[in-house]
Formats: C-alpha cells, sequence, structure tokens
C-alpha cells in the first residue's frame, strides 16, 4: 500500500478533512469503471428484449412475443458471467439487473399472457397477471435484501429459495408452449391460465427449495457425454424450438419434489453436525 493512502485520522480542523497524512487530497473515483460497460450494457438489452416481447404481444406476434422473453432469459445469464469474468461487479449493475429481471420476467410476461389469453376474462385475468408481476419484483426484492437468509436454501449448497425469476417467466409462458405446437384450444383457456399464472407466482415468493443449476459441478468422466447433451439440446431448440420448451418446463417441475427432498436431507445432514460439534456441558457438584 502506498504511504500516501494511509489516513491515520487526525482531522482536527476542516482543512484537514479529506486529507492523507501527508496533506496530499484524496480523490474520491467517480463513475463506473469501463470493465463494467458490458455486463450493464448486456443487461440492458435483456431488459429491451422484454419490452420488445410486450410490442410483439400487441401486434398479435405470440411466438415472437414469447421469443424475445426467452432471448431475455439467455442475456440475463451472461450479464453475470461477463461481469464476473471481467471482475465488473459492481452495485450499479446489481440494481440494473434486479430492475431489467422484474421487467423482463415479472411484467413482460405478465402483459403477454394476459392480452393472449386472460382478457377473455377481465377482472380475474387481470388479477392474475397483477399477482405474478407483483410477486416477481417481491421475489427480486426478498433476494436482495436477503430476508431469513439462515431459514432459507443456500446457494452454496446447490439450491435456490423459490423459482427464479427467468424460470418462473417460462413456467408462466408454458401453456402457450403447447398451444403453438398443439394447437390446442384447451391451452389457451383462460380457466386454465389464469390458476396456472397464480400458481407459478406463488412458488416464486415461495420458500421451496428448488436445484441452482449454475452450481452444479460436472464429474470427468461425463463431460464429453454433457458437452454431446448440450450439443443435442441446441439442435432441438433449432428445430423444434417449442417442443423442446415445453419439455424443458415439464422436467424442471419434476425435479421440484427431488430438489425438495435433497435439501431436506443435508438440512438434516447440517443440524445433526451442528449438534454433535457443540460442547457437552455438565452441572458442577
Amino acid at each position: 500500500m502506498d504511504r500516501d493512502d494511509i489516513d491515520d485520522g487526525s482531522t482536527d480542523s476542516i482543512e484537514g478533512r479529506g486529507r492523507g497524512r501527508f496533506g496530499r487530497t484524496r480523490r474520491a473515483p467517480r463513475g463506473l469503471p469501463l470493465r463494467a460497460v458490458a455486463p450493464n450494457a448486456v443487461t440492458a438489452l435483456a431488459l429491451c428484449s422484454g419490452l420488445s416481447g410486450v410490442r410483439f404481444a400487441i401486434g398479435g406476434q405470440w411466438e415472437s412475443a414469447v421469443a424475445m422473453i426467452m432471448v431475455a432469459g439467455v442475456l440475463d445469464g451472461l450479464d453475470g458471467r461477463i461481469a464476473r469474468m471481467l471482475h465488473g461487479e459492481s452495485r450499479f449493475g446489481a440494481e440494473l439487473d434486479s430492475l431489467s429481471d422484474a421487467i423482463s420476467f415479472g411484467v413482460a410476461p405478465a402483459l403477454i399472457v394476459y392480452l393472449w389469453s386472460l382478457a377473455a376474462l377481465p377482472r380475474v385475468g387481470w388479477i392474475c397477471a397483477l399477482i405474478f408481476a407483483v410477486f416477481c419484483a417481491l421475489r427480486l426484492a426478498r433476494f436482495n435484501a436477503k430476508i431469513d437468509e439462515s431459514h432459507q436454501p443456500h446457494k452454496s449448497a446447490g439450491f435456490l429459495t423459490g423459482v427464479p425469476a427467468p424460470a418462473g417467466a417460462g413456467l408462466a409462458l408454458m401453456p402457450m408452449f403447447f398451444w403453438f405446437w398443439t394447437d390446442e384450444a384447451r391451452f389457451a383457456s383462460p380457466y386454465f391460465v389464469a390458476p396456472w399464472v397464480a400458481f407459478i407466482a406463488l412458488l416464486m415468493v415461495s420458500s421451496v427449495a428448488t436445484y441452482s443449476w449454475g452450481s452444479l459441478k460436472l464429474r470427468s468422466n461425463v463431460r464429453f457425454e454433457a458437452l454431446a447433451l448440450v450439443v443435442l439440446l441446441g439442435a432441438a431448440m433449432v428445430s423444434a424450438p417449442w417442443h423442446t420448451l415445453s419439455i424443458i418446463c415439464v422436467l424442471y417441475l419434476i425435479s421440484m419434489p427431488f430438489s425438495i427432498a435433497s435439501y431436506a436431507k443435508i438440512r438434516r445432514q447440517r443440524s445433526s453436525g451442528a449438534r454433535t460439534t457443540e460442547p457437552s456441558s455438565t452441572p458442577s457438584a
């Protein structure tokens, strides 16, 4: 550390405030570093993509509207990794990311689903759309505030608290996925879509333990198989995107009971380990 950056705290006079030991004024850094611009730009693109989905929904271009939400999900997964790779994490980026998630995965899917199906039930449908958008914002606020962190699934253990916002948006749009490739009117029925959207909103703000796919680690002997699976998934997304997204959503829902059981097992192991490490106290004679 440079000696000029050391402050002994002796600032008795007004003129001495903000100065170092040798009287040199220290200047606080202003603005964002250049390395933080790239991840914030990606976050802004995700926000633009989510809002573009609303624009396509107003014009009745449902497939383009859903595709914009999916693009926003991909960009949302990239901005954090780019920030860590460039060491460009910042408080500004965290706030911008939360705002982008609330709009792209809360407000935009709610409006798309409302314009697509729930408008047939103006009162109940709008209430369900509001619940989804507001609950998404509440989830993000709870994540930022870290409320009851000691009683929630820990990300370090490979679990998340509730359904994350991008996954919640995909699950809320799942009836549209099925409607695209089956053309069945029952998937677009507001009597089915309204309770489904409300159910997904409850999962987002719940304390259900879900898998954190970003914390999963592959064994060295299955990396080639995992790469082949990624290539196969990419080919399926290009050739049959709505079929593939439907299968992914169904598999995610099926994995939730297993994640709940796995986290309960880990929590029992942690509690038992904590009891065994506590020093035993014996009453004195």
